[in-house]
């Protein structure tokens, strides 16, 4: 009975994890974000190995919930795609990142 209440305290962090962070996709393009002031469209999809499709799908749930702004722009006549995390974006990625190392830190018996 002492493992079932340790399995439940130690699985209570990974319960409160962002669901919409915690998809594999969703995870890398904010990580990439949160290294950079904004990146292009095509070096996200370069540095990902997403399609254009797969990352302009999750770049649009992404930004419905205020994680991410997208702006087009153009740059000698040729279209370009600028993204940036939002300050949201910004502190739920970090809020994240702290939670998935306070699992790993916590003690295994």
């Amino acid at each position: 009975m002492g493992n079932k209440k340790q399995e439940t305290d130690n699985t209570k962090p990974i319960d409160s994890f962002n669901r919409t962070i915690h998809e594999p996709a969703r995870l890398l393009i904010l990580a990439y974000l949160h290294a950079v002031e904004s990146a292009d469209f095509l070096f996200l999809m370069s540095q990902t190995g997403l399609t254009k499709g797969n990352l302009s799908s999750h770049l649009t749930r992404l930004e419905t919930i205020g994680y991410v702004e997208i702006s087009k722009e153009f740059v000698k006549k040729i279209p370009r795609t600028l993204l940036r995390l939002t300050e949201t974006g910004r502190i739920e990625f970090r809020a994240y990142r702290d939670r998935i190392q306070q699992v790993l830190n916590t003690p295994q018996d």
